[in-house]
């Protein structure tokens, strides 16, 4: 069994068929999902999707991309509120974005501090959201870190062998999406060969960045399989053990997933 870790099964692009979505999730082996918040005014609908499927839990936050103007709705009462529900397992996605810089680098980093506080509060895994903004994403953790401890994850990591040291030093997982497929991507491969195997999870973060030979069309939980065949190659394991290990990795962070519920096959 695997789990996708990180897909928005809210967003539009999968209105007409989530329940097939689902299905073919689980005939493809994927026993488990977490469908992603990004916007705190978006967050009932988030919910609502994850209450349709036993096998799904959602998070609650807003994207780096909304910290502008959904920032201000994500305060740590109003994500600590919200965490208490029994399907919400994590806070985020959250972190900084300095690629496209939709929201002001402040609104962004104000945003981060809240969510991770909130997750310091709860308990709940962190899910940290970084591009080109390395720098600043391990000096926030860190600081934040020094006020007291907190779980989390680098979703859809994509940098190199230095966010990956700092990301483990605080004790986060690392969750590897289909860009590890890519033609371009070797330096990045070349990042996950080195990654202890009891830190990695995986994930889609569908409808963005399907895999090879997926690449090109909408991406879905199901595909979690073909970037789980990349990870296991370049770990130099069986695809039965990554998925082995990467499920037991997502259960021991995500303490408040139910792992009775997950179904595949």
């Amino acid at each position: 069994m695997l789990v996708d870790s990180h897909c928005h099964l809210d967003f539009p692009e999968f209105d007409n068929e989530r329940d097939e979505i689902v299905a073919r999730a689980q005939q493809a082996g994927i026993g488990y999902m977490v469908t992603i918040c990004t916007h705190m005014s978006k967050f009932e609908g988030v919910h609502a999707v994850a209450d349709a499927y036993d096998n799904m839990s959602c998070t609650v936050g807003v994207h780096p991309h909304n910290a502008g103007e959904e920032g201000p709705l994500a305060t740590v009462e109003a994500l600590c509120e919200q965490a208490k529900r029994p399907k919400v397992i994590g806070i985020g996605e959250t972190g900084l974005d300095y690629f496209y810089e939709h929201s002001p680098r402040d609104a962004q980093q104000d945003s981060f501090r809240a969510h991770i506080k909130a997750s310091r509060t709860t308990g709940l895994p962190l899910i940290v959201h970084t591009r080109d903004a390395d720098a600043d994403t391990v000096q926030i953790l860190r600081d934040e870190y020094q006020k007291g401890p907190y779980p989390g994850l680098i979703h859809c990591f994509s940098a190199g062998p230095e966010l990956a040291a700092a990301a483990l030093e605080l004790g986060f997982y690392i969750s590897i999406s289909g860009i590890v497929s890519f033609k371009s991507a070797q330096a990045l491969r070349d990042t996950v060969k080195e990654l202890p195997l009891d830190r990695i999870l995986v994930e889609t973060d569908s409808p963005y960045l399907a895999p090879v030979p997926k690449r090109g069309k909408r991406n879905e939980p199901a595909f979690t399989a073909h970037t789980a065949d990349v990870v296991a190659e370049l770990k130099g394991v069986s695809a039965a053990e990554l998925a082995e290990k990467t499920t037991d990795n997502f259960f021991h962070l995500f303490k408040k997933a139910d792992r009775g519920q997950a179904t595949c096959g």
